[in-house]
């Protein structure tokens, strides 16, 4: 009992603190004194150090502000992001006229240049973190390593720095506004601006094009964050995407990063806590945007993990049955599993009662092999993925996203080979895309 008291509480200061700028943070030595969350850190993360907005909970107990390693790749290539390239104090032109922000497109132009350099050198970072190894090395890195790709790029804020920074051959824009795509033409050129809605674009196809996975960029419209995000994950059963550096509303945010037992946890954070390693950069204020949206925005980024990552995560269990599963229990989050899973649980039995109880008073399944080999190394998502006895009684919020693959194991089988197809379409609207 005193151990789940202790988690709860972890639970409950950790949600306490999402909602609380990066910048006012004051050392945790001050936060945290509660011996047992300390103690539940160290029984549970056998990481060597725990994250939290750019919090580090070093191995002697102490927690430290984490600061760039200077020696990594990330660091090597955003020092090339010098003034000469990205110009923090100069204000991106808004263009007059005829080309004011569109409502019904969700523009809200970024007018700050200080705002704009730092979102660009998060991107730079998020994208040469996520590059492959090869030997286990870092390979000296190039803007063209990068396959930067910036998803509604409106005025061009962010690709008047982008452009300098990578060189236009390096970087191209999806656009559904062609007062957007005239603009950028004029100023840029050489620059590849594709005039598409980018909740249909074909992210697999413009891999294969750029001959690997992308990184993404984008000041998001806010009324279609989740669809854009949810396009992205679909990407990834490819290895189209592999980092997604966006802004998005502060609340959606705080969504993506929830613990358990928080009420920002939801679809969003079960899906890419499993699909991505993820990370709040930097509260936003309204004031950076033209015109200033009413709520407060976040700079997120997304490390996608790949097919084969994904796949030993999985453990079998395909991603569409997954989405049934995690949507059915979300849309009653109020009530039990037992309660939430019911009705589907009828359709996959065909009515048949009797094993739709079976189901319900069923044991966890004993964890996968490949499951098993994560926890004994340490794999911090794989050691929160057992289910408990009690499972049919807990309300969503309280699984986590490794127990619902769990669920959904124990509910549909595996899907065979773990080779099999991820699929193309399973997170986004069938009408999205190809």
């Amino acid at each position: 009992m005193a151990s789940s008291v202790d988690a709860m509480m972890l639970s409950l200061l950790i949600c306490s603190l999402l909602s609380v700028p990066a910048y006012s943070f004051q050392p945790a030595a001050s936060i945290i004194q509660n011996k047992h969350i300390l103690s539940i850190h160290q029984e549970t993360n056998h990481a060597s150090s725990f994250r939290l907005n750019g919090w580090v909970h070093g191995s002697d107990g102490e927690w430290e502000w984490e600061e760039d390693d200077p020696t990594s790749a990330a660091a090597t290539l955003t020092s090339t992001l010098t003034p000469e390239s990205i110009d923090a104090t100069a204000t991106p032109s808004l263009p007059g006229g005829s080309f004011r922000p569109k409502q019904s497109l969700g523009q809200n132009f970024l007018r700050d240049g200080n705002t704009v350099a730092k979102i660009v050198k998060a991107f730079v970072k998020d994208a040469t973190e996520t590059l492959d190894k090869k030997n286990g090395v870092e390979r000296d890195l190039t803007q063209s390593d990068l396959r930067a790709v910036e998803l509604g790029p409106g005025a061009g804020a962010l690709t008047d720095s982008l452009v300098p920074a990578l060189g236009s051959n390096n970087l191209q824009c999806i656009e559904i506004d062609p007062r957007s795509v005239e603009l950028l033409g004029e100023k840029h050129p050489s620059l590849r601006v594709s005039h598409l809605d980018v909740l249909q674009a074909d992210y697999p196809s413009i891999a294969d094009e750029e001959g690997g996975p992308l990184s993404i960029i984008g000041n998001l419209p806010y009324y279609i964050t989740s669809q854009i995000l949810f396009a992205l994950a679909d990407a990834s059963h490819t290895n189209a995407v592999r980092s997604a550096t966006v802004t998005m509303q502060w609340e959606v945010g705080k969504r993506i990063v929830a613990p358990t037992r928080c009420k920002d946890y939801g679809i969003l954070s079960v899906v890419f806590q499993l699909y991505a390693d993820c990370k709040i950069h930097f509260k936003i204020p309204p004031t950076v945007f033209y015109p200033q949206p009413k709520v407060d925005s976040a700079l997120i980024g997304l490390h996608f993990l790949g097919p084969s990552q994904l796949r030993r995560r999985l453990a079998g269990v395909s991603p569409a049955h997954l989405r049934t599963v995690v949507t059915a229990t979300f849309q009653q989050r109020r009530k039990t599993v037992r309660n939430g899973l019911k009705q589907l649980a009828l359709t996959v039995y065909e009515g048949d009662k009797e094993r739709v109880q079976q189901f319900f008073e069923s044991e966890p399944l004993p964890l996968p092999q490949s499951v098993q080999d994560a926890i004994d190394a340490g794999d911090e998502f794989a050691l929160a993925q057992q289910l408990p006895s009690d499972w049919v009684k807990k309300r969503p919020e309280e699984l986590t996203p490794g127990q619902f693959v769990e669920i959904t194991r124990l509910l549909y089988g595996t899907a065979g080979a773990e080779e099999s197809p991820l699929g193309r379409k399973v997170w986004r609207k069938l009408k999205h895309g190809t």
